[in-house]
């Protein structure tokens, strides 16, 4: 049996010239792509944040690298990237063997990019603009939740805290009235107890206590009157600021102000529990995230109009074309994509239900009933004639106002049809927004189109996918910095190291097609095959090799 051969392995062998950092990183490694990135970046308002004088600081921008390079590896603690710092060669060379601490590395990403993460991404964005990976001219939107770092068991709910203000202004109202009642005190103020603040209920007990001497007072109107000031106004004045906190909002949480109780799709015992957390909102575009925001209504629907508004704010401009999914249907948005003239790709609620032919041959459904336009009314089933009624105004919870108008059958009594058209023991009524069928008219158009079904086939690929990354692969689930401009710092960064790495991925794919084109074209060269080799090339440029 021949002899095993080992490789040696002495962990004390001392080098005459010890090899640095740069010469054990790969020269295609992500973390170069990262650095490189960075260092073209303008961080003054990061920089702007530091007062100078006093004792040295680490740099700015070497804090910045590491921390997007952590998060692009999925490291968000603190106390991890310190680890890294001492351990990982990656780290070591980005901070050039710097190692600040996890109180210094929490203080910079929670204080030092309070202002300059978006400024930040921005930057990153219009860079790979520049370098032609990104147009910004369409909109892939789509939406996520993500759960707060605050304690999901601290919840206030809106309907709660004003069912008991309002039972706590009833009660004390009425002890009140009983009080100034029994002495003979009048009082100006008639109003309810739920129109009462907690000055008013203030005002009317210093009043007794300034018209009535103790001594007139009996046992239990003494109790009645320390109890109000000692438990009652305190409770109106704790209801008062859960109110301010909430604003228009249903819920929030104790530890976290800004996060609102949502359902959550990826909750662990898989039941859509109710936990505090946000809505986050993201634009893609060839995979990359090239607009974000963060919000506190658990719907989309009511997002979409200040999301555009703050990507116009970004880059100066909207989009040329949006596509979403039914979520962002509505007619405000729809009125909001016409007028700032964005070519809408984007569904309705009942767009793919209308297309199977069930939906589309039902001749009692109120979109397949004759319009006359001339004339105003319908035409039911029967050839009966459906009459105008009036006209209503509805709000909805962003207060866009909607025109609906009424018709009415004008006699539905002794027809056959009358079980299959409807229950009603009246005359058949139906609402019809015809503004909102207008728009769905342009937007079923623009939808069934081929350029619509490319757009359409392309949504499930581009911002679901990139949640995939984010919050599969990446483990992101839950923040770590509370409140609004928190999450934002966080996302911003998750953000950024998204659009980094798939920057790098895009640079291997380029690399290995560049590669196999060199074995190709060599292959090509000894069998005398040009054309084969033009063929080829044309192909392989056109179909897979990215843009660069």
């Amino acid at each position: 049996m021949a002899k095993l051969a080992i490789k040696s392995d002495n962990q004390n062998q001392i080098m005459l010239f010890p090899p640095s950092l740069d010469e054990l990183i790969p020269s295609n490694h992500v973390v170069r792509i990262v650095s490189a990135v960075i260092d073209r970046l303008d961080i003054s308002e990061i920089m702007s944040t530091y007062k100078g004088g006093g004792n040295s600081c680490f740099d700015p921008r070497m804090m910045l690298k590491v921390l997007i390079y952590a998060y692009l590896n999925n490291i968000y603690s603190s106390r991890k990237i310190e680890r890294m710092l001492a351990e990982n060669i990656c780290f070591m060379w980005l901070s050039g063997m710097s190692r600040p601490d996890y109180r210094t590395i929490n203080y910079f990403r929670g204080k030092r990019l309070k202002n300059g993460v978006d400024a930040i991404f921005t930057q990153v964005v219009e860079l790979l603009h520049h370098e032609g990976l990104l147009t910004l001219d369409v909109q892939y939107i789509d939406g996520t939740k993500i759960e707060s770092s605050s304690n999901k068991y601290t919840f206030v709910w809106k309907k709660t805290i004003k069912k008991y203000d309002e039972r706590i202004k009833h009660n004390t109202l009425a002890l009140i009235e009983q009080i100034e009642k029994n002495h003979a005190i009048e009082c100006e103020d008639e109003t309810s107890a739920g129109e009462l603040t907690v000055e008013d209920f203030t005002d009317r007990l210093e009043r007794i206590g300034e018209k009535i001497d103790e001594s007139e007072l009996s046992k239990h109107e003494t109790k009645d009157i320390k109890k109000m000031k000692e438990e009652s106004l305190p409770k109106m004045e704790e209801y008062r600021e859960h109110l301010e906190i909430m604003g228009e909002r249903n819920s929030y949480s104790k530890t976290d102000h800004d996060a609102t109780f949502m359902r959550m799709k990826e909750d662990h015992m898989m039941n859509g529990q109710l936990k505090p957390g946000y809505n986050i909102q993201i634009s893609t575009e060839n995979q990359f995230i090239t607009h974000y925001g963060i919000f506190q209504r658990p719907t989309d629907t009511l997002t979409y109009i200040s999301y555009q508004e703050s990507f116009r704010d970004r880059y100066g401009r909207f989009s040329e074309v949006n596509v979403a999914d039914s979520g962002y249907g509505s007619e405000e948005n729809y009125k909001f994509m016409i007028d700032n003239g964005i070519v809408p790709y984007v569904k309705f609620n009942m767009f793919h239900v209308e297309q199977k032919g069930k939906h589309r041959d039902n001749p009692f459904l109120p979109q397949n009933l004759h319009y006359n336009k001339e004339g105003n009314y319908y035409v039911c089933p029967m050839g009966q004639h459906m009459d105008f009624v009036r006209e209503e105004k509805r709000y909805t919870d962003s207060g866009f106002e909607q025109t609906v108008s009424i018709y009415r059958a004008r006699r539905c009594e002794g027809c056959p049809l009358r079980g299959k058209c409807h229950k009603s023991k009246y005359n058949r009524t139906i609402e019809i927004n015809h503004r909102l069928n207008a728009y769905k008219d342009i937007v079923r158009e623009l939808l069934t189109s081929e350029e619509g079904m490319m757009h359409r086939s392309r949504r499930p690929i581009e911002p679901e996918a990139v949640f995939g990354q984010i919050k599969a692969n990446g483990m992101f689930k839950r923040f770590r910095l509370k409140g609004l401009s928190g999450t934002n710092i966080e996302f911003g960064l998750k953000a950024i190291a998204h659009n980094l790495k798939k920057l790098s991925a895009m640079g291997d794919s380029r690399r290995f097609f560049e590669r196999f084109l060199s074995l190709f074209v060599a292959i090509c060269k000894i069998m005398r095959s040009q054309t084969c080799l033009s063929t080829f090339k044309n192909n392989l440029v056109r179909n897979h090799l990215p843009s660069s």
